[in-house]
């Protein structure tokens, strides 16, 4: 077993390689990734069945286990995956813009690889392989430190990846490990100035705000979402009531769902219920401002912490607004910087929402679960980025690039 160390060291050496891979050659790498993926599903599948049996003995609940259970249908999809990524445009090299100064200097500017591209997630098997393919995409070489329960799945998967990549001439170092599963490496990984350009914290908003608390590296903050559906006095109310049920209840665990619903008083008598039925079939508990339990005799009282959770599950808080100040006031103060929607048929309301609410994605008359690199066309993505530096909502190959500026002269001197 490898030391962070010496990973760190082994990764900043295959950069240089990975970085001077052409298109055709990250491609022939991706597809020898998913060729092994497939050839070797029942290694795999052992290997995943040994983390299933220690996350039930852990008392790790069906969400997680869900999570952290691979079939064959899904390293299917982890393997068309990679072939997905490999069909991508290479960012690498393109030349965003050039000009040419008075003083006769041709400068540009051109996407260039991150480097090494550190990923810390949870149990989540799957996001080794994403990760990793993304990364050798855009150029860099990654470090992958995963939760301990998806560990011998992480293991085997990295193995095999790695064994691709060798089999084809390619820098095996591309793809990197961690294999000591400990809050100290975690740590260590959060401060290795010097050799990962970028730290990714993938998971649940205590593994996020760790990292970012704690990591001296650079790192790109991505996920938690408390996103809110608000319903204008304009409001199409039958459209409103498909968007919120959408937005709740087609998939509550994930950062792009719905948490908390805005009602304006104009219209809250008529689209509460509208709203409890919606929501009813799916078993969702409204946390409610007094008003709202007023009108909703099945609402129990919100708290100020109610406002502020992502539940990632079948509860929801609400609350009744007077004015759309009102309601943006209370988005920006309580939301997460991930998604917020309006349903409204008023223009200049649609108009002030977009401007003045501050988030990652702004939608009118449409679900959040649309945040999502696949639904964006960017194809896979490594995370959805809730801050404002580099790289904001989903990202894909592009957000993995930096860029640097070209100069070209004729023996100019300053």
């Amino acid at each position: 077993m490898r030391d962070l160390l010496t990973i760190a060291r082994d990764a900043n050496a295959a950069k240089r390689a990975v970085a001077k891979l052409g298109t055709n050659d990250k491609n022939r790498g991706l597809a020898a990734i998913a060729d092994a993926l497939l050839a070797h599903t029942d290694e795999i599948l052992a290997a995943n069945q040994t983390d299933i049996e220690n996350g039930r003995a852990a008392g790790l609940n069906d969400g997680l286990i869900d999570r952290l259970t691979l079939t064959e249908s899904r390293i299917a999809a982890i393997a068309e995956g990679c072939r997905q990524v490999a069909a991508l445009p290479d960012p690498i090299g393109e030349v965003l813009w050039m000009r040419k100064t008075p003083g006769g200097l041709d400068i540009g500017q051109k996407r260039v690889p991150m480097g090494v591209i550190g990923i810390i997630y949870e149990a989540r098997p799957n996001v080794t392989v994403d990760a990793a393919a993304l990364c050798f995409k855009a150029g860099s070489a990654c470090i992958l430190r995963g939760g301990k329960e998806a560990f011998h799945s992480s293991l085997c998967l990295t193995r095999l990846m790695r064994q691709a990549l060798r089999a084809e001439g390619l820098p095996e170092d591309a793809v990197n490990l961690v294999e000591d599963t400990s809050r100290e490496s975690a740590t260590q990984m959060m401060r290795l100035n010097g050799y990962l350009d970028v730290l990714i914290p993938r998971g649940g908003a205590g593994l996020i705000q760790s990292v970012v608390m704690n990591a001296t590296v650079p790192v790109i903050e991505t996920g938690t979402g408390n996103c809110h559906v608000y319903v204008d006095a304009a409001a199409d109310l039958d459209m409103a009531q498909r968007i919120l049920v959408n937005a709740k209840c087609q998939r509550p665990s994930v950062c792009n769902a719905a948490e908390s619903l805005l009602v304006h008083r104009d219209v809250a008598e008529a689209f509460l219920p509208m709203a409890r039925d919606g929501l009813a079939p799916a078993g969702v508990t409204i946390h409610g401002c007094p008003r709202t339990v007023a009108l909703l005799h099945t609402a129990v009282p919100a708290t100020d912490e109610d406002y502020a959770k992502e539940y990632l599950g079948y509860e929801l808080s609400c609350r009744v607004v007077d004015s759309l100040d009102q309601a943006i006031d209370h988005i920006n103060r309580y939301n997460t910087g991930h998604s917020e929607c309006i349903v409204t048929r008023d223009y200049d309301a649609a108009r002030r929402f977009l401007d003045e609410v501050d988030a990652a994605a702004v939608y009118v008359n449409a679900s959040t679960r649309f945040t999502d690199g696949f639904e964006f066309g960017f194809g896979a993505e490594i995370g959805i980025s809730t801050q404002k530096l580099h790289a904001r909502g989903p990202m894909g190959l592009t957000a993995l690039t930096t860029t640097k500026f070209i100069i070209y002269g004729n023996g100019q001197v300053r």
